[in-house]
């Protein structure tokens, strides 16, 4: 029998009075990450049970909007191509990858 191992991602969030997030700093030790700055976090998680995607977006208040465009750009790729690992689905890993192309050039993210 192998022997089971726990991995723990830690998530800290620094709020104002208002309960706006002001900083973010996470740490993930097996992935060599302990106690980074970051700007902006989307984390979704399947409850199997109700059969939905439960969701946390957070972003503190000084997050420049042009690296939120990029943010999202990144995560919307990245999602494509867990998309495709997960399912195989070539057909519509394409089509997404033709929606990331078409947002990167609304938002002006690539160059010519």
């Amino acid at each position: 029998m192998t022997k089971e191992h726990t991995s723990e991602i830690k998530i800290n969030v620094t709020l104002d009075e208002n309960r706006v997030p002001e900083k973010m700093r996470w740490s993930a030790e097996d992935g060599g990450v302990k106690n980074e700055e970051a700007k902006a976090m989307l984390l979704s998680v399947w409850d199997h049970k109700s059969k939905e995607s439960l969701r946390i977006d957070l972003w503190t208040k000084d997050m420049p909007l042009d690296e939120m465009k990029v943010f999202f750009h990144q995560t919307l790729s990245a999602m494509t191509d867990t998309f495709e690992r997960a399912t195989n689905d070539d057909k519509m890993s394409a089509t997404m990858r033709d929606f990331c192309n078409y947002f990167a050039e609304k938002l002006e993210l690539k160059k010519s």
